[in-house]
């Protein structure tokens, strides 16, 4: 919406039926949510390295201590297949579990809600992708999410993305069944995050916010927390990228995530999220914030023309000195300002950093009309256009 046009109030709707639990120390509260649906509960996570081993433990030791069973499936991956699903559903379904809790960054969220459908439904959670006839119901498992990063939202949306490999398809269930019952957001467990996860993981905050912002299916709710979400980027992820153990810029950006989520349960994402869903898709080995930095220039010099005022706006958040200059001139700015951002977060990077091979490049770019984010983005997109863009992302200028 554009309050400067003095168009007329649009209906909209807004949900989110997650109660959030945020700041630190709040891990603490963990049994006594888990309790709230019985004393037995899966926990699914990544597999153990050093910097988690504490953190297991921890958990693990919380929720004993006050006699509740944990049974922990640590095989999450990134880009999550359709397998390691089917194997955690397995042992949920083996041991009996009344809850699922997903820690870590949004592959064991998504793996954890994805797990949650497959153990109370029938067949593999792949039948129950948003665009199938069969959508998860009230059975699915409760949820409770523990982020461990700061990027993908994935503990207030709806939204549960998997990979199926012999399809080359990343897809996502979408059902408000699968909005995690508690979500508890504690910075602290954030803080031994790598600079270079920070970095991709953060990017995708912005990535959320702006495209949110962009979208015309956003709100004035929605644009409100997309700004703030903005401006706290802009702000901190530097600082967080710069020295992980600074917990006031860890506490804001993960303030800054949850604001992300929330805008795009609500309003969705546009182009560069289908391209980069595409992109998983074919190429499992990339990180989602990597995909999104590596075609996001190309996508905003493409763009920022139909969207002068909004691409204004963020501009003079990352530089307040275009407050005095035209809109026209401000908008343009904001594609050197995430190009420099990029390079201030050191993720300035292209397709062929990627190992993605030039030849791949026009299936890459027809895949990304599967999924119809790209219909959200105020300049649409065809399969030629995308080609072009995604040449244009393939190295850096």
């Amino acid at each position: 919406m554009n309050e400067e046009k003095g168009e007329d109030m649009e209906k909209f709707n807004y949900l989110q039926p997650t109660e959030i639990r945020f700041g630190q120390g709040r891990l603490e509260e963990v049994a006594e949510a888990v309790s709230r649906y019985g004393r037995n509960c899966l926990l699914v996570t990544v597999p153990e390295i050093p910097e988690f081993t504490d953190l297991y433990l921890r958990i693990k030791s919380i929720l004993k201590n006050k006699g509740i069973k944990v049974t922990h499936f640590d095989q999450v991956i990134p880009n999550p297949t359709v397998e390691v699903v089917s194997k955690g559903a397995k042992l949920a379904s083996e041991n009996k579990v009344k809850s699922v809790i997903g820690m870590g960054g949004g592959s064991s969220m998504d793996t954890a809600k994805a797990i949650a459908v497959e153990v109370s439904h029938q067949g593999s959670c792949w039948n129950y992708l948003f665009s199938s006839e069969k959508q998860p119901t009230e059975d699915t498992l409760p949820i409770i999410a523990i982020p461990t990063t700061s990027g993908t939202g994935s503990h207030v949306t709806q939204v549960a993305v998997v990979t199926n490999p012999k399809e080359k398809y990343k897809s996502a269930l979408f059902n408000s069944n699968l909005y995690p019952k508690i979500s508890i957001i504690d910075p602290e467990l954030v803080i031994t995050l790598p600079s270079r996860f920070t970095s991709t993981t953060g990017f995708d905050v912005f990535a959320h916010s702006f495209e949110s912002y962009i979208n015309p299916n956003g709100s004035p709710y929605t644009d409100l927390m997309a700004l703030e979400a903005i401006r706290i980027v802009a702000h901190y992820l530097p600082q967080a990228v710069a020295d992980g153990r600074n917990i006031k810029a860890r506490y804001w950006m993960a303030w800054a995530d949850t604001l992300a989520g929330l805008c795009i349960a609500n309003s969705g994402v546009t182009l560069p999220h289908g391209i980069s869903m595409a992109m998983g898709g074919h190429f499992p080995h990339i990180a989602h914030g990597e995909a999104l930095a590596a075609v996001y220039p190309a996508i905003m010099r493409y763009t920022y023309k139909t969207s002068v005022y909004k691409f204004a706006t963020v501009a003079r958040i990352f530089d307040p000195s275009y407050e005095k200059k035209s809109e026209e001139e401000s908008a343009e700015r904001a594609c050197k300002i995430i190009d420099d951002f990029l390079k201030k977060i050191r993720l300035r990077i292209s397709l062929k950093d990627l190992n993605v091979p030039k030849q791949a490049i026009k299936e890459l770019a027809e895949a990304s009309l599967v999924l119809p984010d790209y219909k959200n983005h105020p300049r649409l997109a065809n399969a030629e256009e995308i080609n072009k863009l995604l040449q244009q992302s393939y190295q850096c200028e």
